[in-house]
């Protein structure tokens, strides 16, 4: 696997450790230390994925990675010495698509580099689960050799769940994701994209259940 990968952390040895990681892994590595300097770079050349300190110089990685997600689907793995905000990463608050705690393994930060690369690389479909193939290029989602046939929109949601299985998303959350541009959206249009979402799945596969309400939470991908 091959990719150029942005490292933003300003501590030069472990920015340098992991350039060297993932150079030994096949990648392009490329540093930064002043969280000022990322979204104009990223705006300029953007790379294939991001590994993103939280605490920088200048600009914190959270509110760097919410006016990335603006203009900006490459993935990001977000990089955290706090345990306490390990729940927003994961709750995608701010659209990052995995995080590392440190300290860590290089060999850890690789393979998390490779994985999230597999699921969200442009152009290569992804099976998601049993019989499910979503291919990003396309926004196509196929269930056992049937097209869904589904909107951009509908895409992208089933996109995101199917990414993370059994996790649970808030309709917060999905909207945020899925509307960066911040319009003005209500609980009840998540609600009505999933309603579609599921009437295509069914009409592909009557026995298929894979997007799961959980009461009082929100939404969850899971493959019975």
């Amino acid at each position: 696997m091959s990719g150029r990968i942005l490292i933003v952390e300003d501590e030069p040895k472990l920015a340098s450790l992991l350039a060297d990681y993932l150079r030994a892994a096949g990648f392009e590595p490329s540093c930064l230390g002043n969280g000022l300097e990322v979204v104009p770079r990223v705006r300029e050349r953007e790379p294939d994925l991001i590994l993103l300190d939280l605490m920088l110089p200048g600009r914190g990685g959270l509110e760097i990675c919410r006016e990335i997600r603006t203009f900006s689907s490459v993935p990001v793995i977000m990089v955290t010495a706090r345990v306490e905000e390990v729940d927003r990463l994961l709750g995608l608050d701010l659209g990052a698509d995995d995080y590392v705690c440190k300290p860590f393994s290089p060999r850890e930060v690789v393979a998390r580099v490779k994985a999230v690369l597999r699921r969200t690389r442009d152009g290569q479909a992804d099976e998601a689960a049993a019989g499910l193939v979503l291919d990003g290029l396309r926004c196509r989602a196929v269930l056992n050799g049937r097209d869904l046939d589904l909107t951009a929109v509908e895409f992208k949601l089933l996109q995101l769940l199917a990414a993370h299985p059994g996790r649970i998303y808030r309709r917060g959350q999905l909207m945020d994701r899925i509307y960066p541009d911040e319009r003005s959206v209500s609980d009840r249009t998540i609600d009505s994209h999933v309603k579609k979402l599921r009437r295509k799945i069914e009409a592909a596969d009557p026995e298929a259940r894979i997007i799961h309400s959980v009461y009082g939470l929100g939404y969850k991908f899971e493959a019975e």
